[in-house]
Order: C-alpha cells, then sequence, then structure tokens
C-alpha cells in the first residue's frame, strides 16, 4: 500500500450472516440475519446494508469535495446505495446502484457531479471492475 494511512476501522464477526459484527472500538454493534422471502427479522441488518451505508457515508462526502471544487451548490444532497447480492452461475457476487439527487442543482450539473464523485470516492474506486456499479440522477 503506497501513502499514508488515515485512519483504519477494524471489525470482527461471528456467525457469518447469522451472526453478530461488531468494530473494535465498539462503535458499532449489529446482529446480522439472513432475509427470508424478502423479510429481515427485527433488530437484524445484513452485510449488504452496512456496505451500502459506507458507500452512501464515503460517496456524500466525495459530492460535497466535488460541488466545492466545481463551485456547485450541493446542499442538501442526498446519496442512496442498494447493494444487492446476486446468484449467478458463477456463485455470488455484489452489485451496486447509486443515485444522487441535488436539489440546487439541475440535472445536468448533478450527473456532472455524480460522475466526478464516483472517480473520486474511495468505495467507487475499490468496486471499479469488481462489480457492476450503476449511477443514476434521482
Amino acid at each position: 500500500m503506497s501513502g499514508t494511512v488515515l485512519f483504519t476501522g477494524t471489525a470482527t464477526a461471528i456467525g457469518g450472516r447469522n451472526g453478530h459484527s461488531q468494530t473494535s472500538d465498539g462503535s458499532v454493534s449489529v446482529d446480522l440475519g439472513m432475509p427470508k422471502g424478502g423479510t429481515l427479522d427485527a433488530g437484524k441488518t445484513t452485510p449488504e446494508h452496512l456496505f451500502a451505508t459506507g458507500y452512501a457515508a464515503c460517496f456524500g462526502s466525495a459530492v460535497e469535495a466535488v460541488g466545492h471544487q466545481k463551485k456547485l451548490d450541493v446542499t442538501g444532497a442526498a446519496v442512496t446505495v442498494a447493494v444487492s447480492l446476486v446468484k449467478g452461475d458463477d456463485g455470488f457476487s455484489l452489485a451496486a446502484k447509486l443515485s444522487l439527487k441535488a436539489p440546487a442543482l439541475s440535472a445536468e450539473e448533478t450527473r456532472t457531479v455524480l460522475e466526478a464523485a464516483h472517480q473520486m470516492c474511495p468505495y467507487s474506486k475499490a468496486t471499479r471492475g469488481n462489480i457492476p456499479v450503476e449511477l443514476s440522477v434521482g
């Protein structure tokens, strides 16, 4: 790894998708479950929810940075990320859909910010070429 490490988050999971996951500092502690018929037991979450939450937050920061660079008003911008677990012929994989809604921007400006943020966001960089990521103006 080249560069300066700014932060490292560490988590441990026990029991896989039907277990428990917790960060080393205790800031996140979640019970995990497998959805049954599209429904998840109350009080449980999935790895896809956790990935989507982190991706949305990180992407939101990239949107703010791009807005600042391009002098565009991204106040109130909302990033929605949907992460899907996909079963194919070669086993399981992930796919993501990202949507950006920026109330103060035109659709064209929002698309510009969306695409630039996708180039900047560390989650987007990590997923690029590894899973399909669909972008949309929301």
